[in-house]
């Protein structure tokens, strides 16, 4: 059904067990090779301007944005393409609002920029909390996925495969964060990123030359095949079963814009640029790199409805998670040379790579934080190899139960867990973030507010959301106790997230915000223009 040829198959299955060999020969090659915190945490802030710019946006992107922004793309059009270009506009707010001052507050983790005016425990282990809160679901998203990935390229179903490749990669993934820290994994962005532009863009270009370059041409054949007619070229076709559908994609946009900037693995990569003049110049790679890719997978989907009909992608994946992957396939017609079998094969490990970077930015991130906010912060003076030690033992003690509970889950649908992890990056460590930054007499009870209640207003409201159940494609399709009747929680919770941080200062009284006001200003040539760096 797929139209994946057995050499393609073989192919692809010699070329992921190569890629998964070589990066992780890399990852022992680069990574750090004495017992030191800024080599391993930022890699001595090393890598160029270019580099670095290329490995955030190979974190930025993960295989949840390839696999489901181009399904949304291949099936619901306009609303896709609206989607896809949020999260261009979601690293440019993080690139001209946030990036320069989160590298000069910031040391490694996320708990150190929100700690910098406001230290203490308790602002460092909520901030690991919120951290793993916000990167768990995405990583469940990825690893269960990968399981159904791979059995689709490779034309495989058995269950007790699928689980076995999702172990398997999980501890691969491990050992990527554990050996190899920032630099290692570094290396495996910038190789991810590389291969998804190179690939994505001659697919973009083979579907471009079959509608003789004539872009009007792609739309309208898409349209028509799409079943809906010109409501593909609309907006409202993704939340048209919905009751509110304008309202409900103005929260689904908050969430994706607001909240992918402020990620912690995304974040993270701020604190290895080795100056402002960096972190800008990163900054400008990280945008374009992404601008093209969004380019890419709106040519790639819309191609894929084009050529093969949205009935044929649905049936496939309701989510349209294979659209992309369709659409790379299906330009090549019905007889395939050797050559695009082996364009195809690069494609699909371009795929398998973004799985494994992307997981393992994010358990990097999670065990950074376990290490460094709880377990170093109980410590005055901690050795530096001892801290690295815990860092790759928190590796192993965030991968495992990660790797368990995908293989719980992995025949559900995972849209909710990608919308929650949004969620609690537009509604917790926004507000947080922005107002540690930028609020003179924001105090600490105002941060944990934020931090807390932000995360608890996502997580109660999320189960009440339609994805969760109360239809056919929704998460418990058994079930029915939807009572939000939107997608995301965004309308509600980002908000909220922003008037906990206020009330919480408010109720500190004007003794502790005068307090907060004075060590603001002690620090705010630090923070906002990096007169001094990392005290």
């Amino acid at each position: 059904m797929t139209g994946f040829s057995d050499s393609a198959q073989a192919m692809s299955l010699v070329a992921f067990s190569a890629v998964a060999t070589i990066t992780l020969l890399l990852c022992v090659m680069t990574g750090p090779d004495r017992d030191d915190l800024d080599e391993f945490y930022t890699g001595y802030s090393s890598l160029s301007a270019m580099r670095n710019g290329l490995a955030m946006a190979g974190d930025y992107i993960s295989a949840a944005t390839v696999l489901g922004t181009g399904g949304v793309i291949a099936l619901c059009g306009y609303d896709g393409i609206v989607l896809a270009l949020s999260t261009v506009l979601s690293l440019m707010l993080l690139m001209f609002l946030l990036a320069e001052p989160l590298r000069n507050a910031g040391l490694f983790t996320m708990g150190d920029a929100l700690a910098r005016r406001m230290p203490g425990r308790a602002v460092r282990i909520a901030a690991c909390l919120v951290t793993l809160a916000a990167l768990l679901p995405l990583m469940l998203v990825q690893l269960a996925g990968t399981g159904q990935l791979l059995a689709f390229i490779l034309g495989f179903s058995g269950d007790s495969l699928k689980t076995g490749v999702i172990i398997g990669l999980g501890i691969l993934m491990i050992s990527y964060a554990a050996i190899g820290g920032m630099k290692g994994t570094a290396l495996i962005q910038i190789m991810k990123i590389v291969m998804l532009l190179g690939s994505g863009a001659v697919v973009a270009v083979l579907v471009m030359n079959r509608f003789d370059w004539d872009l009007a041409a792609l739309f309208d054949t898409a349209a028509r095949q799409s079943g809906v007619g010109p409501a593909y070229l609309r907006s409202g076709l993704e939340f048209a079963g919905g009751p509110y559908p304008r309202l409900d994609m103005i929260a689904s946009q908050l969430a994706v814009v607001i909240g992918g900037a402020c990620l912690p693995h995304v974040t993270m990569r701020m604190y290895t640029a080795s100056s402002a003049r960096q972190v800008r110049r990163s900054m400008s790679w990280a945008v374009s790199s992404v601008a093209v890719f969004v380019l890419i997978i709106t040519v790639v989907g819309v191609g894929a409805t084009a050529m093969m009909g949205r009935a044929v992608i649905a049936e496939a994946d309701p989510q349209g998670n294979t659209a992309y992957l369709l659409g790379s396939r299906a330009v090549f017609g019905p007889e395939v040379s050797t050559g695009e079998t082996f364009l195809f094969t690069t494609v699909t490990t371009a795929l398998f790579l973004t799985l494994l970077a992307s997981v393992a930015g994010m358990i990097l991130a999670c065990a950074n934080s376990l290490a460094h906010d709880v377990f170093a912060a109980r410590a005055r003076s901690m050795p530096a190899h001892r801290e690295i030690l815990l860092a790759r033992v928190s590796a192993l003690a965030v991968g495992v139960p990660t790797i368990f509970l995908a293989t719980l889950i992995q025949h559900r649908t995972l849209q909710p867990l990608v919308i929650l992890s949004f969620c609690v990056g537009a509604s917790a460590l926004a507000p947080a973030l922005v107002y540690s930054l930028f609020w003179r007499r924001y105090t600490r009870t105002g941060l944990l507010c934020t931090l807390i209640g932000g995360t608890l207003t996502v997580l109660l409201l999320m189960p009440g959301t339609n994805l969760v159940s109360g239809s056919p494609v929704s998460a418990f399709p058994e079930a029915d106790f939807n009572w939000l009747p939107f997608t995301t929680t965004g309308l509600v919770s980002i908000p909220a997230g922003f008037l906990f941080g206020w009330l919480g200062t408010v109720i500190s009284g004007r003794r502790k915000a005068e307090e907060q006001r004075r060590q603001y200003e002690a620090v705010e040539g630090w923070i906002l223009a990096g007169a001094v760096r990392r005290g």
